[in-house]
Formats: C-alpha cells, sequence, structure tokens
C-alpha cells in the first residue's frame, strides 16, 4: 500500500510556526513574562523583548522601528488603516478609491463607510487580477481623501503596480492617503514601503511562520493616524492595550528568519512554482492557470469539476488546499468574479500555495492525486 503524505498547499491561509519562534514565544510565556509598561526587572526584560520584535519587523520591512505598530493581525491593522484614514483625510474629501478584488477586510470597512455618506469607487481587475494606474488615475478625484490597494492578491498572487500609482499621486500632487495590504507580500517579494510609496502598509505574522493573534501596521513617520481603539498608552497610545508578549516575539523572530532566507535564496517560490507548472502541464493538461505574479500563490481551475469535491477528494490523500480564502466560506469568490472568469472557471478554481520548506517530492505526489482524481471524478 501508498503510503499517505501529509502535504500542507494551503500557506496563504496560514503557515506552521517555525521553532525558532516557538522557542522565544515559550521563553516569554515562561521566564520573561513580566508587562513591559512594567518598571521591575521583569518588566524591562519583557520591554526588551518588545523592542527587539519591533526592530526584526522593521527590519524585515526596510523601514524605520518607530514606523511600526502592533496589532492583533491583518484584519485589525486593515481597519485600522481603513476607518483612521477616513477620520485624518476628511477635511480633503469623503471619496475612497479601492479594488473589487481586496480581502474582506478592506471591502467591510469601506462598506461601513459607505453607510455613512462615503463615496468609495471599486476598481475592477483586469484577466490577470491586476488594476493599472490609468484606472486609479480615471477614478481619481480633488476630494479623494484615501486610496486602499493590494499589493499581492490572497487568491491569485497578482502584483498590482503599488509603486507606478503612488508615482501617479505625486504627479497629481494628491494629498490622499496611501495603504496596501501587503500581507500576501510580506517576506515573500522584495519590497519596502518607502520604496513602494505607500504612507501604510498592513503585514501578518501567521503568514510568514509565526503565530497569529499578531501583525502591524506601517505608518509613515511623518503620518499622524488617529486611533481606532482607546486605552493606554501603549504603542505611543495609537494601538493601546497589554502587549500580546508571545505573539508578538514570535512575530519578530519569525520576520528576522523569513527576511534573511529571502535575501539568501529569492528564488526558492519561483523554482518550486514553475516545476509545479511544468507537472501540472505534463499530467493533468486541462488546467487552466489563473492570474499570478507573486511566485508562492498559484491558482488554478478544472472546469468542469466542482472545487469544493476537488478539495475532499485530495484532503483523504492528506493533501490541504483552498479553494479561495480560507476566511471565506460557502461563496463564489468575489475576486474571480470580479475578473470576468466565467462561472465554470471560478467553480472549478483551487488555490495552491507553498512555503519556504515545499518540496519537489510534495509536487510530485499533489499532482499525481490530482491527475487521479480528475480521471475518477465525473465532470458536472
Amino acid at each position: 500500500m501508498e503510503n499517505k503524505m501529509t502535504v500542507y498547499f494551503d500557506n496563504a491561509a496560514t503557515t506552521k510556526v517555525c521553532k525558532e519562534a516557538a522557542d522565544i514565544m515559550m521563553e516569554v510565556m515562561t521566564t520573561s513574562y513580566g508587562n513591559p509598561s512594567s518598571t521591575h526587572h521583569l518588566g524591562r526584560e519583557a520591554k526588551k523583548h518588545l523592542t527587539n520584535a519591533r526592530e526584526a519587523v522593521s527590519k524585515a520591512l526596510g523601514c524605520n522601528a518607530s514606523e511600526v505598530y502592533f496589532t492583533s493581525g491583518g484584519t485589525e491593522a486593515d481597519n485600522w488603516a481603513i476607518f483612521s484614514g477616513a477620520k485624518l483625510m476628511r477635511h480633503k474629501g469623503r471619496h475612497i478609491i479601492t479594488t473589487a478584488s481586496e480581502h474582506d477586510a478592506i471591502l467591510k470597512p469601506c462598506q461601513q463607510l459607505e453607510n455613512q455618506g462615503w463615496d468609495v469607487t471599486y476598481l475592477m481587475p483586469d484577466e490577470k487580477g491586476c488594476v493599472s494606474v490609468e484606472q486609479v488615475a480615471e477614478a481619481l478625484r480633488p476630494d479623494t481623501a484615501l486610496i486602499s490597494i493590494m499589493l499581492v492578491n490572497n487568491e491569485t498572487g497578482a502584483i498590482n503596480p503599488i509603486h507606478d500609482i503612488a508615482m501617479l499621486l505625486k504627479r497629481q500632487r494628491s494629498e490622499a492617503v496611501f495603504h496596501t495590504d501587503a500581507v500576501q507580500a510580506f517576506c515573500k517579494i522584495p519590497f519596502t514601503p518607502k520604496e513602494l510609496g505607500v504612507d501604510l502598509c498592513t503585514v501578518s505574522s501567521h503568514k510568514i511562520h509565526g503565530p497569529k493573534g499578531a501583525g502591524a501596521l506601517y505608518i509613515k513617520d511623518s503620518l499622524r493616524l488617529p486611533p481606532n481603539t482607546f486605552g493606554g498608552g501603549q504603542e505611543k497610545g495609537w494601538r493601546p492595550g497589554t502587549e500580546a508578549m508571545p505573539a508578538i516575539c514570535g512575530f519578530g523572530k519569525a520576520a528576522e528568519i523569513a527576511r534573511n532566507a529571502l535575501r539568501n535564496e529569492p528564488g526558492m517560490f519561483i523554482n518550486i512554482r514553475d516545476y509545479m507548472v511544468t507537472r501540472l502541464a505534463e499530467l493533468v493538461p486541462e488546467t487552466v492557470f489563473i492570474g499570478g505574479g507573486a511566485p508562492h500563490i498559484l491558482s488554478i481551475s478544472l472546469p468542469g469539476y466542482k472545487s469544493e469535491v476537488l478539495m475532499n477528494f485530495l484532503d483523504r490523500d492528506g493533501i490541504c488546499i483552498s479553494k479561495s480564502s480560507a476566511c471565506k466560506k460557502g461563496a463564489r469568490s468575489h475576486v474571480l468574479e470580479a475578473m470576468g472568469l466565467s462561472p465554470k472557471v471560478i467553480d472549478g478554481a483551487i488555490r495552491i500555495s507553498f512555503s519556504r520548506f515545499t518540496t519537489a517530492d510534495e509536487v510530485d505526489y499533489f499532482v499525481e492525486k490530482l491527475a487521479f482524481a480528475v480521471k475518477r471524478l465525473i465532470k458536472v
């Protein structure tokens, strides 16, 4: 009997916590467990850990440590950027530009602001999943206060031209605050907020082999973003509440390791993705490739098959994949719909996402099992 492997190709949903991050978390929970706001020796020790974590994340982002503000994750950071960015710029106008393919952590806050009288323009992505500078230029208005466009799409891996959009805003002398959700880009493709030209940038821990429960919002030093929650003086009073030290320290260690891995082996995701594409073309020639750009996410479709059925079939062989965002269950992908894909392609779409630990053997196993599933299952 063939040995069943466990193959985890759902790294865009979450990642396994690396040992180094788990080790520092255990240390902070059991030894350096003080409150970093306390002045006794355990408090000072905890504060040092907090400082180290902030510096590690800032180095991975290529920004100043003073520009990194810890949150509970990407969703909170996105909400903070949207609601407080709008609040900060409401004197300028009440118009927001975003895309129809954003994560719900952006779309839902924008919809809330619409209910409060804001005007939101949703740019439609092209067939590759990207929006263009020209679309932003056409949508830009004198009363545009906030722009939020993700760097890498979480379902397709499409990379938006954030730098070029920032240059457009500079040429047009727009005062709009520019935010990008870089959760799926952080430590996966090279970038810095300064190079992109953004004012705000969201990143998350659990996408880079850190723990869940920690994220960060990059806030450009010159920007005075209002808080979205109120309480104590943590994070300069901009994001109050006792810091979740185990999660934050795990985040810092994961960021340090992921940054070094990307620098030392920049082609690691590209090589494994290209191998996957080659093997799919050989064994599953009916595969339709969707969008693309970021090397760690591969969105494919098998038109005529249901993604849920494929996922369940492969799960029996130990293979973990998603049909779209793991945060959204039961609904047809709004991202793929916005791209104008046919219902048959959307219904047969699955997302494969790699980690730096993915092996060629895992790719071979997955493709062989997928080819077997396609032969066994009946088209609808």
